[in-house]
């Protein structure tokens, strides 16, 4: 898609020749026309980083004919919606800052982040109503933080001009499937592509290339791999990442040439004795790499005759949404090692798609993307759910899940001032963006080890508003880095439902537990309250967490209908009541 540039207060002097050799010297070449009016100008970039760099290198800071260039997207007006885009965010800022600042002006939709190699993080923002991004554009132009100037503009929003049939694809027809790769949106190897991740130091990248593209070309047909050495990111850092796209066993294969491509520079420019190895993964699956207590880790590590570190959580910011892994030992320990660590993360990614996949089913029009869970959100997650999500809407029911629920999460009570935030600020924010009530109960006693939070909402508020949780105690390392966050809820059901939850010889429960890798206890001999409910315990991580919850809620449902059905085909037990 070509993004359209406007440029804006030219002097009436000014020639589409001086314009194209301004932007030339700048080293932003023009390879289309320049279409020039009086005083304004139009030109295009094929690339949104180009574009972007356009703007940030020329807006408001050069002349010409001692007029100051303005410099912004072209966006028609019947396209300026509900997209916008952010620039000039400090790389340091906080996800759950900048949620919780786009959230007061509305609901946020989709937040993704641009990858540029500008020094300052870039953003593209989908609000609920173009009312809202109208708003947004009015009170964040110009937000100051920490002496960064947030730059924001319209950009393109197809949407808007898109034909009648986009009303079909909210029903489930045939514009939303062709939005996945298959039209059931079934899970395709395509879709679970999880590729490689790695960091090589800069002066490796050369021969890694090799001359001519050589070495990389012959790489890529050995291993059947797609591989991408990303060089234009971080300018001047000491490393650079590379994404290989294979299978698991390709994408080994080609690591482990990477290695000795690496290895055998550094021997012959004597530059370095031991190059490591050191493997990208985002911050939502390393604790089950790392596993309980460190024991997966521990296990490869012994495995493999390696020395495996994994960079602390404080080094994740809104650019950096990875952890880096680092494995000491030998080409062939390294690789072996490798190929443990990548199985880990693999299992523990394909786990959560199934954990998206059933919330995209059981909630449709859930945005995942919209989330932002795990610091980052979940960014890697959601385009195997989004054409599921549409598709399950066609059948959906509006009465098969209640429309507000329950649930009790217990923290730690040192947590609870990093939940409320200063002035309550942050609690107030997380409530807005869930669209949920949230309340932190009073301590049972002086010496409670944990809370209750109350989030009362439907179930995608009760995804959100948890999935937040987890994430801010995640971040804020109320639990060892090295362990996974697992919490426990409770959740009401009827206490004619408890037997169905438990199964004939507990066979439902342990079944639960297996799917979901949640522990969940329904404690026996409970008093039903006043509702003529008992609790239900779930205890685990957030995926584990949320899909024992719907699990539950499914099998209440069914008993009601049961009931339900049971009432109208007698009617006479009704009047008997």
């Amino acid at each position: 898609m070509m993004n359209k540039l406007y440029i804006g207060n030219l002097s009436p002097a000014a020639t589409a020749d001086e314009l194209r050799q301004l932007f030339g010297d700048r080293k932003l070449p023009l390879a289309g026309q320049v279409l020039l009016k009086s005083g304004y100008a139009f030109v295009d970039y094929p690339d949104q980083n180009w574009a972007i760099r356009a703007i940030e290198t020329l807006s408001g800071k050069v002349e010409l004919h001692g007029k100051v260039m303005e410099v912004d997207y072209s966006v028609p007006k019947k396209l300026r919606s509900r997209k916008i885009q952010i620039r000039n965010i400090p790389p340091h800022l906080q996800w759950e800052v900048l949620d919780g600042l786009l959230a007061q002006y509305g609901t946020v939709e989709n937040v993704e982040q641009v990858n540029t190699d500008t020094e300052t993080a870039v953003v593209n923002v989908t609000y609920a109503t173009k009312e809202e991004a109208k708003v947004a554009i009015e009170k964040l132009s110009g937000h100051q933080f920490e002496n960064y100037s947030f730059k924001i503009s319209y950009i393109p929003d197809e949407e808007v001009s898109s034909p009648p049939p986009s009303q079909r694809s909210r029903r489930g027809g045939r514009a939303s499937r062709e939005r996945g790769s298959s039209p059931g949106g079934s899970s395709q190897p395509k879709q679970l592509d999880f590729p490689l991740r790695i960091l090589v130091p800069t002066q490796f990248v050369g021969a890694i290339i090799g001359k001519e593209g050589l070495t990389i070309k012959n790489l890529t047909k050995q291993t059947q791999s797609k591989v991408d050495i990303h060089r234009k990111e971080n300018a001047g850092a000491a490393e650079k990442p590379i994404t290989i796209h294979a299978s698991p066993e390709g994408c080994s294969e080609a690591c482990r040439m990477i290695l000795d491509i690496m290895q055998k520079e550094a021997d012959e420019t004597k530059s370095t004795e031991e190059v490591p190895l050191k493997i990208l993964a985002h911050n939502s699956l390393v604790g089950r790499l790392i596993g309980k207590e460190g024991r997966n880790l521990k296990k490869i590590e012994q495995d493999t005759g390696t020395k495996i570190t994994i960079s602390p959580l404080q080094d994740l910011t809104i650019y950096n949404p990875e952890r880096t892994i680092t494995v000491k030992g030998s080409i062939e320990a390294c690789s072996n090692a490798e190929v443990e660590i990548m199985k880990k993360l693999r299992e523990a990614y394909e786990n959560d798609i199934v954990a998206v996949n059933q919330q995209a089913n059981l909630i449709p029009g859930l945005n995942l993307s919209a989330l932002g869970i795990f610091s980052t959100g979940l960014s890697m997650l959601p385009s195997a759910a989004g054409a599921r999500g549409a598709a399950a809407a066609a059948s959906y029911n509006p009465f098969a899940l209640p429309a507000q629920e329950v649930v009790n999460l217990f923290i730690p009570t040192q947590a609870v001032g990093a939940i409320i935030g200063k002035k309550g600020q942050h609690i107030k924010q997380l409530a807005r963006f869930a669209g949920a009530s949230i309340k932190i109960a009073p301590a049972e006693g002086p010496d409670a080890s944990e809370r209750m939070v109350i989030i009362t909402g439907p179930p995608e508020a009760q995804f959100k508003a948890q999935g937040r949780i987890f994430g801010k105690l995640k971040e804020e390392n109320f639990f060892n880095p090295k362990e996974e966050v697992k919490l426990e809820a409770h959740i009401k059901v009827p206490s004619s439902a408890a037997g169905r939850v438990i199964g004939k010889g507990g066979k439902t429960v342990n079944e639960l537990q297996n799917l979901t890798s949640a522990e969940v206890i329904v404690p026996r001999d409970q008093t039903p309250d006043e509702n003529e409910e008992v609790v239900v315990k779930i205890i685990g991580h957030f995926f584990a967490s949320q899909t024992a919850q719907r699990k539950i809620r499914e099998i209440v449902q069914q008993v009601k209908q049961q009931e339900q059905k049971h009432v109208q085909g007698a009617p006479s037990l009704q009047r008997s009541k």
